[in-house]
């Protein structure tokens, strides 16, 4: 059969999806406040800076005068920044002839930090006052921010003259390179911070899932009958939901016992009515036909104690919550083989084991399972028979090994085989079925575990029943020898 292609990791896991949607997202927006922030931090910078070079312009403006030819003066000692006097300061003003009908004159007036340089000016028409901000190009090249105004003088009204002041742009592209190499690693530490508490988020977020997979395990294990624990209210219609099937199950089990009880019943009070007419057959006269009757009657009652056995236990092998401690079922069992077999003396030791100790299973399966082994080490058993339990494992899952060793004949290791068949007895002198075994290796079977059979030192059986154990939250199991 074609199996379904595994997803990738991160699609199989809702904790890691969350977490990169949600730094993924985070990402995003810090990206794009760190973007805005720069941007409006860029801004403000060149707004302030402008603010500054239009007070300077003002000044400037203050401070021209015209002479007796309406020629324009300036005073540079007039002007309170020391800046204009120093060559090459980054702060500079000019003065030119904007032109009547000629093309006009450059660089008419200029201040001293201009030294033997000079602003070139775009070829554009202002109107009267306006002032019209640019960047160009001023001293060595410096890029710098330029603001102009047209002014006029009221004796030559024809004459227009263009006021420059500009500044150099490096103070300005340095404070906010300086503002982005502290913007960028905080922005940097700040995701970091959100991603550790996005993290946390969907660890909290997600705690109650933990919870409930530990009560669905508890389910599963047989330590719980239904989900407990305290959900939130976006979890509780699911773990509602999941006990209302599982009372259902129950209620559908319980209901199939029934009808299998009732079965029961139904054929074994004629077959019981068959027998008793039998036996009376043979206290009056030896017939050959009530012999056959009766033994033919005594296998049909074992086979529907094996069949019912077999039915119950697929309904019930998946229910979860099933608990059977193992010590007392041990114990109760042996009672009953002591009496059973008080004639013959047998000693039967049974070492002291855990309480924690359950079979994940029906009481009356794991008697059904014990009593037939401990009946067969009973028959064969020559003085003494040994039953001791020990934690086990089957594959990955908690399990339990009872081990239960006679010192009779034994069987050979060829002949084990033969005798887990149904109906085949390893020595017909010695009362039975021969459907003892194979009762034991089909209910353990649908159980998931495992029926051994070994020669014991010196001499006998040695039976090794697995069977599935019922966990026990927040305890290990062990077994005390």
């Amino acid at each position: 059969m074609a199996t379904a292609p595994q997803q990738p990791r991160w699609t199989g896991s809702l904790r890691l999806r969350l977490l990169v949607a949600t730094v993924c997202g985070v990402a995003l927006a810090v990206l794009l406040a760190g973007i805005v922030l720069d941007s409006l931090f860029r801004e403000h910078v060149l707004r302030q800076f402008s603010a500054s070079l239009s007070q300077h312009l003002d000044q400037l403006t203050a401070r021209l005068e015209f002479d007796a030819q309406g020629r324009p003066v300036i005073d540079p000692q007039s002007l309170s920044d020391p800046r204009w006097q120093r060559p090459y300061s980054g702060l500079y003003w000019q003065v030119d002839e904007a032109g009547g009908a000629g093309p006009g004159q450059a660089a008419v007036l200029r201040s001293r930090s201009l030294w033997d340089t000079r602003l070139v000016l775009p070829a554009d028409a202002l109107p009267g006052g306006a002032v019209h901000a640019h960047e160009g190009r001023g001293p060595a090249d410096s890029s710098v921010l330029m603001l102009e105004r047209t002014v006029q003088s009221d004796a030559q009204p024809g004459a227009r003259w263009r006021l420059v002041v500009a500044a150099d742009l490096h103070e300005v592209r340095a404070a906010t390179s300086r503002f982005s190499g502290v913007l960028a690693p905080s922005l940097a530490v700040l995701l970091v911070l959100l991603a550790l508490a996005a993290w946390a988020q969907v660890g909290i977020g997600l705690k109650p899932l933990r919870a409930l997979q530990d009560a669905v395990q508890g389910v599963r294990q047989a330590s719980a009958g239904r989900l407990h624990g305290r959900f939130p209210s976006e979890v509780q219609p699911l773990v509602d939901d999941f006990n209302a099937i599982l009372d259902d199950q129950a209620a559908g089990l319980a209901r199939a016992r029934t009808h299998a009880g009732n079965l029961a019943h139904a054929l074994k009070t004629p077959l019981s009515v068959i027998d008793q007419a039998a036996a009376r057959a043979l206290r009056t006269h030896d017939s050959e036909l009530a012999r056959v009757v009766q033994e033919q009657l005594g296998l049909a009652m074992r086979q529907i104690d094996w069949h019912l056995a077999r039915s119950r236990v697929a309904a019930t092998r998946r229910l979860p919550g099933l608990r059977t401690p193992i010590g007392p079922a041990i114990a109760g069992l042996v009672r009953v083989m002591e009496r059973v077999h008080a004639q013959r003396g047998l000693r039967i030791r049974v070492a002291p084991c855990a309480q924690q100790l359950s079979f994940a299973g029906e009481a009356q399966d794991l008697q059904e399972m014990l009593g037939n082994l401990l009946d067969n080490a009973c028959k064969w058993a020559a003085a003494e028979v040994k039953v001791w339990v020990e934690a086990a494992a089957i594959d990955t899952r908690a399990a339990l090994a009872v081990h239960i060793e006679d010192d009779g004949p034994g069987i050979a290791a060829a002949d084990v085989e033969t005798v887990r068949a149904r109906g085949v007895r390893a020595d017909e002198t010695v009362p039975g079925s021969g459907l003892g075994l194979a009762i034991v290796q089909d209910l353990v079977g649908l159980y998931g575990g495992r029926l051994d059979l070994e020669p014991a030192a010196p001499r006998g059986l040695h039976a090794v029943l697995l069977l599935p154990a019922a966990a026990v939250p927040g305890k290990a199991q062990s077994v005390n020898s």
